[in-house]
């Protein structure tokens, strides 16, 4: 195992081993309200703590773009973290089983290495570019669904920006007509390593963060999926967060299903 995936891995488990003691005190955690329908609590910050500590002891001289911290570290490096401490994190609060971590390493702005971790399930997934991905040691591939026909799909409502709202509800009627079940689990992150390993078929969602999808995006192109931008220009950086993945079927079939409702703000 690559040295940078070691240290992702130590990170993770132990963000999420403060996750799970938090679960203790819920009614007892200090809470601030970013923006609207956008939360951090002290287990974000002290999670995303004790993964820059893991990773500054390692590794100074790399930057790091991490969700509550933003960017730091060295801007010239080769190598940049990027971080999602507790994705789900309304979830997370309310007791609601679906979060995660998840840590990524772009070299040079490319997807290098991705790893997030399912503390509650105690699953571990992790990629690395040109060596596929894996489930808790095992190899992983996507979902071998030939179309949207009988397809179960992953996507997150608008929660913090409105501006496409309706854009979407036409997108997710569009796709709930022609594919077997829509799911809105509310951590993107799970989604993506749940198309990885085949739990979904697909996945789509407006306006994430590259700390949102970075590790999952290299997780399903490891297991022989793709992802892109809703308007069909696929691979790495995603525009605007507005996200599309599955196995290249579905991918294809996404992208199609969803195309006609797309405003120009969408379009890449």
């Amino acid at each position: 195992m690559d040295p940078l995936v070691n240290i992702a891995v130590t990170a993770a488990r132990a963000a999420g081993a403060v996750a799970l003691r938090g679960m203790n005190r819920l009614d007892d955690l200090r809470v601030e309200r970013k923006r609207h329908n956008d939360y951090v609590s002290e287990i974000d910050r002290r999670a995303e703590e004790v993964i820059l500590d893991i990773i500054a002891k390692a590794h100074p001289d790399h930057a790091i773009l991490a969700e509550e911290s933003g960017a730091g570290g060295k801007d010239e490096s080769d190598y940049q973290w990027v971080i999602d401490p507790l994705d789900g994190t309304t979830n997370y609060l309310h007791g609601f089983p679906a979060f995660a971590v998840s840590i990524a390493v772009l070299e040079r702005g490319r997807l290098a290495h991705g790893v997030i971790y399912d503390p509650l399930r105690e699953d571990l997934y992790i990629a690395s570019r040109g060596q596929g991905a894996l489930l808790n040691d095992r190899r992983i591939r996507v979902a071998g669904r030939k179309g949207l026909k009988g397809a179960l799909i992953g996507t997150g409502f608008p929660f913090r920006d409105f501006t496409y709202l309706d854009d979407y509800l036409a997108m997710f009627r569009a796709v709930a007509g022609e594919s077997g079940g829509v799911r809105r689990a509310g951590a993107a992150a799970l989604d993506l390593a749940w198309v990885a390993s085949g739990r979904l078929d697909g996945f789509f969602e407006l306006g994430l963060m590259p700390w949102d999808i970075a590790a999952g995006c290299l997780l399903i192109e490891e297991a022989g999926g793709e992802f892109g931008h809703l308007g069909g220009r696929p691979g790495w950086p995603v525009a605007g967060g507005h996200l599309v993945a599955g196995n290249p079927r579905v991918y294809a079939a996404l992208t199609r299903t969803l195309a006609p409702h797309l405003p120009d703000g969408l379009k890449p």
